[in-house]
């Protein structure tokens, strides 16, 4: 008989950490279940997650490195060892700064998973400024930096106290469907299942629309309007909070003069939202106690979108929801991250960041992950300006498909000197590297974590299950490549650099006085109480220039900006480029989430794959009529940058105005093709990375852009099989 165990650990496929049991059987994972014992999921896992054996053992993962031996995009490669892989690196990144400088290489990655701060870590240590990630200025960075301008923190919803959250404002966001961490998913569920009023603010008519007490459907683009709006009935109403405004909040009575500027007919004209919906809004929230509002990344992706974060987070304190049970909560950092910021840097070398002259609350008010400008970074590779950009590293990017203008980052990046990428699967922008690095799944690490979304009170231990093949961990590589180049990565090994976490904790809680890895990894979790209302503790205030909540932003008003939140049409809509509206008539929409899929990732996986087996445009029936379309018929999307196909949803949950698409679409299957289908369907190849920027983040246009539609009479499901 042969060894069978079932082991604790916790899934990161996405950035949560939904506690589950692995089954074990003679060295080979053969079950994954949810946990019923964690703290954070409670016996629920998403799909991606339970997929995770399929996506540990399948046959197209990345099991070795490679190195190019063709043209640069012609999918020619020849299997190398690790030290041959490590060799090329270390003599490019050489290269670069004996003739550049060390900033000419930069570094960039997906999504803020595990080793989001084990990149940034080594862009320091090698000592880069240039180190950047989509979510920088379009996800989550951007109410991070507000929060922490406003509040001193990022506020999340508090789903863990006995005091359910009285109204949920969803504002971007479908955590019926996916949550920004899917354990949040799970909380939020049960927050409605226990009796939440729900106000959803949506273009869509969402599964989590579905569900709200009051749904307003928002014209894409125009967020930032409604918060003003809602702000002039609460106050104007007198529905504030009196006693929380005057003595925890700043600036409030010109906050009171702006919102003037926003009546709620000018509103209703802006937004598409009926007058009355609004004021029901504003009502609904102002008299329920407790209240919170769970934003999403929607609000992101305008030029805006600074101001926009700004003006909703605004909504809870003047209201006084912050820090009370059931309301918008501080998160305690019980874990801390590993030192990510630019202290390992000279002053010469940070003031070097792309962007830091323009964009100076892109790396977060209080400099928390100081990332590089996008659009600045990949002008510098094609100019040489301000200085030159010849390398770049990539960690879990699939950069064809997350950046926008997805053509022009392609010319981009085909000019470069040099190009590493570190994967699970070979994707569209990996076949352009120079050098490809097989990294290991979730099931393949060892972490530990502690996310906003868990209050910050909750921490988690991963543990690495198997390894497969030569896959190794992001850090691992790091720590490697930093030996090499006879560079300190800060440790020698990923357990030295737990423990520098785990001080922390040990130093801050008796209970855990004796906590080290070996013995988190026992635990699982470690949990501690959520502490309320800090601010009122010896009288430590807020953790603002004030010591307030900061309506007007002494910080904003320093760095040269409007201190009070504004609204600003989107630079591409009917109203601001009429013209080029009669062409593109229709406003489109991008970004939904999908439960099977994160951003690019899985399409892949057959047990997913089915469940969504092609992209969805979502269109208005009359829309559809007006354009001889039928539901199921493939289209075409068209803006002023290129053209896609996908495959027709009619829908009455959208305006008929709009349409929406879905993001992060490429074709695995396609292996006859190095680009894997990557110019077919994806929704980036529509978007913009041109000016203008947003001026405290530097934010692009990803939504509310213009477009066409019209019928593609080519196309038929058979030319996208799958095969599944």
């Amino acid at each position: 008989m042969g060894e069978t165990k079932v082991i604790k650990t916790a899934c990161r496929n996405c950035h949560g950490g939904c506690g589950a049991l692995v089954t074990v059987e003679d060295g080979v994972v053969t079950k994954i279940v949810p946990d019923k014992e964690s703290p954070i999921s409670k016996g629920r896992m998403c799909p991606k997650g339970l997929a995770g054996i399929e996506l540990l053992y399948h046959p197209d993962r990345l099991k070795y490195p490679m190195k190019r031996v063709g043209k640069r995009g012609e999918g020619k490669w020849e299997r190398v060892t690790w030290d041959e892989a490590y060799d090329i690196i270390v003599e490019n990144i050489k290269n670069i700064e004996n003739k550049y400088g060390i900033e000419s290489l930069a570094i960039a990655q997906g999504t803020g998973r595990h080793h989001l701060n084990y990149v940034v870590r080594f862009a320091n240590t090698l000592g880069t400024p240039n180190w950047f990630e989509p979510g920088t200025a379009q996800c989550f960075f951007p109410r991070v930096s507000t929060g922490e301008i406003t509040y001193g923190y990022l506020p999340v919803v508090d789903y863990y106290s006995e005091v359910n959250p009285g109204c949920i404002l969803v504002w971007g966001a479908n955590p019926e469907v996916s949550g920004a961490d899917c354990e949040s998913q799970f909380r939020f569920k049960d927050a409605v299942i226990k009796g939440s009023k729900l106000i959803v603010v949506d273009p869509r008519r969402t599964k989590t629309a579905e569900k709200a007490d009051l749904w307003l459907q928002i014209r894409p683009g125009t967020d930032d309007a409604l918060a003003l709006g809602m702000m002039n009935v609460i106050i104007n109403e007198e529905l504030y909070d009196k006693e929380f405004v005057t003595k925890w909040c700043y600036g409030f009575e010109e906050l009171r003069q702006r919102v003037q500027d926003y009546p709620v007919s000018k509103v209703s004209e802006i937004t598409w939202i009926p007058e009355e919906k609004i004021i029901e809004a504003a009502r609904l929230f102002a008299t329920t106690k407790p209240s919170a509002l769970e934003w999403g990344c929607a609000v992101e992706h305008t030029p805006n979108c600074f101001q926009t974060v700004r003006a909703m987070a605004l909504i809870p304190a003047i209201t006084g929801n912050i820090d009370i049970k059931g309301g918008f909560i501080e998160g305690m950092h019980l874990l801390p991250p590993p030192d990510v910021n630019l202290s390992h840097l000279s002053q010469e070398q940070r003031l070097k960041r792309m962007g830091e002259k323009h964009y100076k609350l892109l790396a977060g008010a209080h400099r928390d992950f100081p990332a590089a400008h996008i659009p600045t970074v990949f002008e510098a590779m094609r100019t040489g300006k301000p200085y030159p950009v010849r390398g770049l590293m990539l960690c879990g990017n699939n950069g064809l498909i997350g950046f926008a203008d997805s053509r022009r980052t392609y010319e981009t990046l085909m000019g470069l000197d040099f190009i590493s990428s570190q994967e699970l699967f070979m994707t569209p922008t990996s076949q352009l590297a120079d050098v490809v690095l097989p990294v290991a799944s979730w099931l393949e690490l060892d972490a530990i974590y502690s996310g906003p979304t868990m209050g910050d009170h909750i921490a988690l231990a991963q543990k690495k299950i198997v390894r497969t093949y030569e896959c190794k961990a992001d850090e691992e590589i790091f720590i490697d490549i930093c030996k090499r180049l006879g560079r300190d990565y800060g440790a020698n090994t990923v357990e030295e650099i737990h423990d520098s976490q785990l001080a922390a904790v040990r130093a801050r809680y008796p209970e855990y006085a004796d906590l080290d890895i070996n013995k988190f990894k026992e635990l699982s979790y470690i949990e501690v109480p959520i502490e309320y209302k800090q601010y009122e503790k010896n009288n430590r205030g807020f953790n603002t220039p004030t010591g307030k909540v900061e309506l007007f932003s002494t910080i904003l008003k320093g760095l040269g900006h409007d201190p009070l939140p504004y609204y600003e049409e989107p630079p591409e809509s009917p109203y601001s480029t009429p013209e080029l509206a009669k062409e593109y008539p229709l406003i489109l929409n991008t970004g939904g989430r999908s439960p099977f899929y994160f951003l690019s990732e899985n399409r892949q996986m057959k047990s997913l794959r089915k469940h969504s087996p092609f992209p969805l445009v979502e269109i208005h029936p009359e829309t559809a009529l007006r354009y001889g379309i039928n539901d199921g018929d493939w289209v075409y999307i068209e803006s002023p940058r290129g053209r896609i196909t996908q495959k027709a949803k009619l829908t009455a949950g959208i305006d008929p105005r709009s349409v929406n698409c879905e993001i992060g679409w490429w074709y695995p299957e396609k292996k006859d093709r190095t680009d894997f289908g990557v110019w077919e369907s994806n929704a980036n190849i529509l978007t913009s990375m041109e000016p203008p920027f947003d001026p405290q983040a530097g934010t692009y246009q990803l939504r509310a852009l213009l477009c066409k539609i019209y019928k593609n009479h080519q196309q038929t499901d058979v030319d996208f099989n799958p095969g599944f």
